[in-house]
């Protein structure tokens, strides 16, 4: 268990994507740039409030939300209570599960998606949908959520509720367990959905959430054994190519790397690396 539940206190991560959120369906929605990204971001926000609500309502004491989501400069962040925190930008190190630790005691993901091997789902695809073809963590094709769900196990923290659409749903459950889950849309096709309205998906997320902490200790966390095997495959030749220049990284095809980590924040390190790195960063 982890020390702040031994302590009487309730410490939730909450790790926001965006494609899971009601309503969106193509890039339309999902940038700066995009002509509904202003309301989609407060739809966004809004799927996050109802899940820190609920949190709170189910004894949450402390709360750290994640914008996960493209840049990661998402959420209206003074739409947040004060008492709760928020990690924002990128690059960082654990990405999505920046600022996880030993002393929470659930995880809970919202706006999630499917991967890019699953034949379903809404702007299905894993950390990169213009790169990246595969991503397996020994042996086993893993999501967002999933891989997301192993750095928090390496901490001893279970995830416990996802949003997202069915597939997506679905697609974590069978790796991470039976957590509880909440579809915000049905997939009809990769940039096609039946979906809920914002107010009732804000609802449901609600529900779930309060479901689950009710229930945490059901929950165990998704651990992948030490050392981990992480494969990455690319839409491009040449990534492949040059990364095997490393001594540390196997070329096992012509679009596919294999790289051998000590545990989940040695891969995560080496993912969020390759996602990026590139000669022209600076200040």
């Amino acid at each position: 268990m982890a020390a702040s539940a031994q302590l009487g206190k309730l410490k939730v991560y909450i790790s926001v994507d965006m494609e899971g959120v009601a309503g969106v369906v193509t890039a339309d929605q999902l940038g700066p740039a995009s002509f509904e990204y202003a309301k989609f971001r407060e739809f966004m926000t809004r799927e996050t409030l109802s899940a820190v609500q609920a949190a709170k309502q189910a004894g949450a004491t402390e709360i750290l939300v994640a914008d996960s989501h493209g840049n990661m400069e998402n959420l209206l962040i003074d739409m947040f209570p004060p008492d709760v925190r928020l990690i924002r930008g990128s690059p960082r190190r654990l990405s999505m599960m920046a600022g996880i630790d030993r002393t929470f005691d659930a995880v809970i993901f919202i706006g999630y998606h499917a991967s890019t091997n699953n034949l379903q789902g809404v702007r299905a695809h894993t950390f990169s949908s213009a790169r990246l073809t595969r991503v397996a963590l020994n042996g086993a094709v893993v999501t967002e959520g999933a891989f997301n769900a192993a750095v928090a196990g390496h901490f001893g923290v279970p995830v416990v509720m996802i949003s997202g659409d069915d597939a997506a749903v679905a697609e974590v459950r069978s790796l991470v367990g039976n957590i509880e889950g909440f579809e915000t849309k049905k997939t009809l096709g990769f940039h096609s959905a039946n979906s809920l309205t914002p107010e009732a998906s804000i609802a449901g997320i609600a529900q779930k959430v309060k479901a689950a902490l009710a229930r945490r200790g059901d929950f165990k966390p998704y651990a992948v054994k030490a050392p981990v095997t992480l494969d990455i495959s690319f839409k491009n030749y040449m990534p492949a190519e040059v990364l095997a220049y490393l001594k540390i990284v196997q070329r096992v095809d012509s679009h596919s790397i294999r790289y051998v980590g000590q545990d989940m924040v040695d891969v995560s390190d080496f993912v969020d690396f390759i996602s990026s790195y590139n000669l022209a960063l600076e200040p």
